[in-house]
């Protein structure tokens, strides 16, 4: 009966511990959660003002800015994941965001910023922008200009954010706002086969594909189907001073202030090659209406001697890598970069002969410098033998990714296998040529892409003699900033090739002449000639796995391998499964 006494009391306490214990973790996730949503609602952060008594950079400031932020990337959205590697990136070598008064008392005042000063800037003024970024700017207390279209203020149309969130943005301190102008808007546009299709809002353009010509709705006087203005120069100021008018009626109705900071649409016409009475007209109004202007897009480096009212930012396309970036703040400031490297396990067996190269998970990245080839080369991979490669291509179609199945370092002979622009060659350098012979071409599977994910950056100033000489059919060009993955294998037997894309066999048992008798492995990017906008390429190789065969028959011996196997490669499987259902409920609903 003691027992039974001292057995039930020691059931009591451990039913008494289980309970506090359970009401412990239950309030500390209560209050977790409360924190978050009181901090959702109230914005209880505050951005933490640095230290300017320090500054001492007279010199200039990079500015970046995204298009948009989205949970996942896209041909048009950065994904959260990639943006919060790109700032860590840019904190960790001592980047420090600067405001928009930074950059007026820099230019009117000559005061010093930080040493190395990054004007930060998210255009469009969409909701996944500053849903996704808030927390990234918290987190390495990091403040940016938030732009958006007079236009969309006040409407119903959910994904952009309205005056009442905007301040609410402000009163946190690491936002201030800034405009794109009233609305974009699309001028003189022809179409493919030279029809006419005059002016049309951003969201009334359909078969955008189909669009050869066009001009921003400031950019030019409004012209009929041969190209005459349709309205005379007093006609021309009237309209343009109307739109910064309505602008800022809107912005002062709305928010109570019209912002500081323009950056006009499109980048890089004002002021060059466009019409002068037109570029006179829309200073005239910039000049009394803004303090600062971003005029210009494709470099980052604003330096002491530029004028405030014609800066220039880096627009980070949703294709760039984080070594992307920062091989472009390199180009443009001439300030050595440090590239990040990823998994070190991964990526010591491999020598960076050029370029910058990141391994994560599955994946090898290779960055190539500017206009350039990168070269990655695996060490100790000398070998007369038969070789087996397998591997998934998942960079830009418009670029180079090229693996050498054969490389003679001394010599630069070698055989590799390249993917270009949606061709696949086969190419080679013989033992003492200097000459590339192209063995092998074959075109592959059309790729399906969406109107939404054509880049539109194609406004110019044109004449009707361009139209006419370039109306009709062309050959197809990808736009430059959708992504295909390939699958590929390539076996080496002899000089015999094999080569394997997407299952369907297009080499078999190739005789290679002259082939190179001995050489390692090695990876390469390259960028394109279509891409005028950016010569440096991320190439992407996934589930890399290089195999070698011994002359009898047999197992082929695994000499490297990125492949997520086992129960990782169950959860990475499950991981992205679940991305994927989560995008389409997001995209759907």
């Amino acid at each position: 009966m003691l027992k039974k006494k001292r057995s039930s009391a020691l059931d009591y306490r451990r039913k008494n511990r289980r309970k506090v214990i359970k009401t412990i973790v239950q309030s500390a996730i209560l209050l977790v959660v409360g924190v978050l949503l009181v901090n959702a609602l109230f914005g209880i952060r505050r951005y933490d003002e640095p230290d300017k008594s320090r500054w001492s950079n007279k010199e200039g400031f990079i500015a970046i800015s995204y298009f948009g932020v989205g949970r996942s990337s896209t041909p048009k959205l950065v994904a959260k994941r990639q943006l919060n590697q790109q700032l860590k990136a840019l904190y960790d070598q001592g980047y420090v965001t600067i405001s928009q008064q930074d950059v007026m008392d820099f230019y009117l005042h000559h005061k010093p910023l930080p040493e190395k000063a990054l004007f930060l800037s998210f255009e469009d003024g969409r909701n996944d922008s500053s849903l996704f970024s808030q927390s990234l700017l918290e987190k390495y207390n990091y403040k940016a200009t938030f732009f958006s279209y007079a236009n969309k203020m006040g409407k119903s149309e959910r994904k952009f954010v309205q005056p009442k969130e905007m301040l609410k943005m402000m009163r946190s301190g690491y936002w201030e706002l800034g405009t794109n102008g009233n609305r974009l808007t699309y001028i003189n546009i022809f179409d493919h086969n030279g029809s006419f299709i005059g002016m049309k809002d951003e969201n009334e353009l359909t078969n955008k594909e189909h669009i050869e010509y066009y001009n921003h709705y400031l950019m030019d006087f409004i012209r009929d189907e041969n190209m005459i203005p349709a309205e005379n120069r007093a006609e021309m100021e009237t309209r343009i001073h109307s739109d910064y008018e309505v602008m800022k009626d809107v912005y002062t109705n709305k928010l109570g202030f019209v912002p500081q900071v323009y950056m006009i649409m499109h980048a890089n016409a004002l002021n060059n090659g466009m019409n002068p009475l037109v570029a006179h007209a829309n200073s005239t109004n910039i000049e009394q209406m803004f303090s600062i202007h971003f005029n210009r897009e494709g470099k980052a480096l604003n330096t002491s001697s530029d004028d405030v009212y014609d800066l220039t930012r880096v627009q980070a396309a949703p294709y760039w890598y984080t070594n992307h970036l920062l091989m472009k703040i390199q180009k443009d400031t001439g300030e050595k970069m440090q590239f990040i490297r990823g998994d070190e396990q991964l990526a010591n067996p491999w020598e960076l002969v050029s370029g910058a190269a990141q391994f994560t998970d599955n994946r090898i990245i290779l960055t190539s410098p500017p206009a350039s080839p990168g070269m990655l080369y695996l060490k100790d991979s000398d070998s007369s033998e038969n070789t087996v490669i397998s591997y998934q291509l998942a960079g830009n179609v418009v670029g180079k990714q090229s693996v050498y199945v054969r490389y003679d370092k001394p010599t630069e002979a070698f055989l590799r296998v390249v993917l270009e622009n949606n061709e696949l060659h086969v190419e080679q350098r013989k033992s003492g040529r200097k000459e590339i012979e192209r063995v092998f071409s074959s075109q592959l599977q059309p790729i399906s892409w969406s109107e939404e994910d054509l880049a539109f950056d194609k406004a110019s100033v044109y004449t009707k003699e361009q139209i006419v000489a370039e109306a009709g059919p062309k050959e197809e060009e990808y736009p430059i900033n959708i992504q295909q993955t390939r699958q590929l294998r390539v076996e080496l037997q002899g000089n015999l090739l094999t080569i394997t894309v997407d299952g369907d066999r297009i080499a078999d048992r190739k005789a290679i002449d002259g082939l190179v008798e001995s050489g390692g492995i090695a990876l390469e990017a390259e960028y394109s000639m279509q891409n005028k906008k950016d010569d440096i390429y991320d190439a992407v190789f996934e589930d890399f796995e290089i195999a070698l065969m011994s002359k009898e028959e047999g197992k082929p011996d695994v000499v490297f391998s990125n492949k997520i196997t086992g129960f990782q490669g169950i959860i990475h499987g499950f991981k992205k499964g679940l991305d994927a259902s989560i995008n389409w409920v997001m995209d759907t609903f």
